[in-house]
């Protein structure tokens, strides 16, 4: 079992965004027992955000994952602000985020993003003095470049680093990656398979965020699906589905994914992915059609943009 610092976790973890509607409507029962299934599969580690649904993904995590509360590492996230509204410490976030999971205590604890205006050893400062508190086990950041990494680290250790991940979103391999492993920083990837797209997936209904980011706009997917089809060959070789070529990619580069899913079919295949295992040349071979900062379109809309390590100064 693969360890975040001292938090021993299964190979992948399960990222519980889209259970908020974030990608289309999600049916609460059917994502209660998406939740039920991943933890009779073996998946110890489930990951959520303040952000998510406004609060609603942290009470359906709570109520759906109390009965298995003693055998699972929760992780959440927090930000100083949203939009232009007041700024919130990482007190009273935590504070409210215990209620809406219905705990004491939680495990990993992240910044969600940095706040431009924040230093960002303050907000690791303030999650520090929580670790010390009791409030939460360990410090995690998320979106951070490798200065802020370091400059976080020296406040306070950090236990994770959790940054999109996938074929087609790699430019962190070039420093964020190999600073967080010199400074013994563990690291979650999210969205392995790209938003759904590198396992074939497309947005279809109206509410789904997808259809406002770059990288799902007409142009990019047809730039971006002439990449992907290696995937699918790959994926015919060896018997198995692009899903689970893409997150054994992950797999392989020593990363904790978390992808997440409304489907227990969808579940199921995902954590089968740890079955698969990926030679060196066919990991050369997949890295070759997709080489870093070379995927059509932005990682999120322009507005987005100002808080992930593309923007923060070096």
């Amino acid at each position: 079992m693969p360890s975040i610092g001292s938090l021993e976790v299964s190979r992948q973890g399960f990222g519980a965004m889209g259970l908020s509607h974030v990608y289309g409507h999600a049916d609460e029962a059917g994502s209660i027992a998406t939740l039920h299934r991943a933890v009779d599969l073996g998946i110890t580690f489930f990951d959520t955000a303040t952000g998510y649904g406004s609060g609603h993904n942290e009470e359906l995590l709570g109520r759906a994952l109390h009965p298995h509360r003693e055998r699972l590492v929760i992780a959440s996230k927090f930000t100083h602000r949203r939009g232009e509204g007041p700024v919130i410490t990482a007190q009273d976030a935590v504070e409210a985020s215990l209620k809406r999971l219905g705990l004491d205590h939680i495990d990993l604890y992240y910044l969600h993003r940095i706040d431009g205006q924040i230093p960002v050893e303050e907000s690791i400062g303030q999650l520090g003095r929580l670790v010390e508190a009791g409030k939460i086990g360990a410090v995690g950041i998320s979106e951070a470049g490798a200065d802020a990494l370091r400059r976080g680290h020296a406040t306070h250790p950090i236990t994770a680093l959790q940054s999109e991940y996938s074929l087609w979103t790699r430019e962190i391999e070039d420093e964020i990656l190999p600073t967080a492993r010199e400074l013994g920083i563990g690291f979650v990837g999210y969205a392995p398979l790209g938003r759904g797209f590198l396992a074939g997936a497309a947005p279809t209904e109206e509410g789904d965020r997808r259809n406002i980011h770059p990288r799902f706009q007409e142009e990019a997917v047809a730039a971006n699906s002439a990449r992907r089809a290696l995937i699918d060959s790959v994926a015919q070789r060896h018997g198995v589905t692009p899903a689970q070529i893409s997150i054994a990619w992950v797999l392989a580069k020593g990363v904790v994914p978390i992808p997440g899913t409304r489907h227990i079919h969808h579940l199921e295949s995902n954590w089968a992915a740890n079955d698969v295992v990926l030679d060196p040349a066919t990991i050369a071979e997949l890295e070759s059609a997709f080489p870093r900062g070379t995927t059509a379109g932005d990682r999120y809309p322009e507005e987005q943009m100002g808080s992930l390590p593309e923007s923060q100064p070096a």
